[in-house]
């Protein structure tokens, strides 16, 4: 049954790798199913997520992909990218504060992430303007 569940988590990367994104997201879905009746890699699980939520922001269901970030940060607080990938929407909904914790988790977790680090200064430049602006 794992090698089953497996099988599924493979076949979504391939068709999310494909851009065959609806595909994908039924199969991450599908996979993150499993995992609520068996014990999964909590890695696996965390990509999942991930990259489901990566679907749903293309879709811009903004909310929707925060909440797979935050379920891929809950199964494996260790991988930095939901933290980033949830900053970035945080940042582009004007949630800023919230943004730059994320991108400074994306940091503490991986120092060398150029992206996180980019993130960070401007969400920071950006939370400043807005309190300078006076709202």
């Amino acid at each position: 049954m794992e090698n089953d569940s497996l099988l599924v988590l493979e076949n979504a990367h391939i068709e999310f790798n494909k851009n065959n994104f609806n595909k994908a997201e039924d199969l991450y879905t599908k996979f993150i199913t499993c995992c609520q009746t068996r014990k999964c890699d909590p890695r696996d699980l965390a990509i999942a997520f991930n990259n489901r939520g990566q679907i749903k922001y293309r879709k811009v269901d903004f909310y929707q992909a925060m909440e797979d970030y935050t379920l891929a940060i809950q199964a494996n607080s260790r991988f930095e990218v939901p933290f980033y990938n949830r900053g970035l929407i945080r940042y582009r909904l004007g949630f800023f504060q919230e943004a730059e914790e994320d991108f400074q988790k994306t940091l503490d977790l991986n120092p060398t992430f150029e992206d996180a680090k980019l993130s960070l200064k401007q969400a920071i430049i950006d939370r400043k303007h807005r309190i300078n602006r006076g709202y």
